[in-house]
């Protein structure tokens, strides 16, 4: 009996002692799921706000953030590049010049397809100091393209076929209308003898008969190689009534590629600090 007791009391014990020492049964976790390499976690974006934009800076002279809309319907500014008043077309197959920023002071609308400067193009534009139209296929300059220019500096209209120029500001630094097809008749008589500060004429390639007098004290270089000059006059560079006279700042003409033989005039280089370079074709 005891011994059944104690038996029974150590059986009791035993499973007791089992049971409260036994672990709990483990909990099954369901697999990790890993992402594909490729997966982006979609985001839900805030909705955009409901302000205006803040309008640019510059003053256009047309609707659009971007300027004036051009003819194909596209603001001129997403076009062309604008950047700090300078508007960038090269090269952009345009055949007429778009409209501009009215604070544009720098323009380049080289190597397209433009055969013409209208009246209106360069209107109302005031700050403009550098046209570049050159490598295009310009034949006709209105006589009131630049008509209002105030400020402009720089007129670039090389590799053309403009037979004439109409009348330019006097404000003008830098002409360059080499490689067109520009007569002596199709230019303003004393064309450039307003323009107290030339400093650059290249007139080179064309079909010019004279060379465009007066010119300016101003003048440090004249490129008139390859046109149809046969003679030159005693007053063309100097002055023949002051004999003291020295025109200093001209120290490159070129007249090679032309008719004239130019050691038939040296009493019209006697006021030069530097003779002429030119050989008769």
């Amino acid at each position: 009996m005891f011994c059944e007791f104690i038996l029974s009391d150590l059986c009791f014990f035993s499973l007791t002692e089992v049971w409260t020492l036994a672990p709990p049964p483990a909990v099954t976790q369901p697999p990790a799921i890993v992402p594909p390499e490729d997966y982006v976690e979609e985001v839900t974006l805030p909705p955009r706000p409901t302000k205006s934009v803040v309008p640019s800076t510059l003053d256009f002279h047309g609707p659009g953030l971007f300027g004036p809309d051009t003819g194909l319907g596209m603001p001129s500014c997403l076009l062309c590049v604008c950047i700090s008043g300078s508007v960038y077309c090269d090269d952009s197959d345009l055949n007429q010049i778009p409209p501009l920023p009215k604070e544009t002071t720098h323009f380049y609308a080289r190597f397209n397809k433009i055969t013409e400067i209208r009246a209106t193009d360069f209107i109302n534009l005031n700050q403009l100091k550098r046209i570049d139209l050159s490598g295009n296929q310009i034949s006709k300059v209105n006589e009131d393209a630049f008509g209002s220019m105030l400020q402009l500096q720089d007129l670039i209209l090389a590799d053309n076929n403009i037979q004439g120029l109409p009348e330019l500001p006097a404000t003008l630094k830098h002409i360059d209308v080499r490689n067109n097809q520009l007569r002596s008749s199709g230019m303003h008589a004393e064309a450039f003898m307003k323009m107290k500060e030339l400093q650059f004429l290249y007139l080179s390639n064309n079909k010019l008969d004279d060379i465009p007098v007066p010119l300016p004290e101003s003048l440090r270089v004249l490129h008139l190689q390859n046109n149809n000059i046969q003679s030159i006059g005693q007053d063309t560079f100097c002055n023949t009534h002051d004999i003291n006279y020295i025109r200093k700042a001209l120290e490159d003409i070129r007249l090679d590629g032309n008719p004239v033989d130019i050691n038939l005039y040296a009493n019209a280089y006697v006021c030069l600090p530097r003779l002429p370079i030119g050989t008769p074709v």
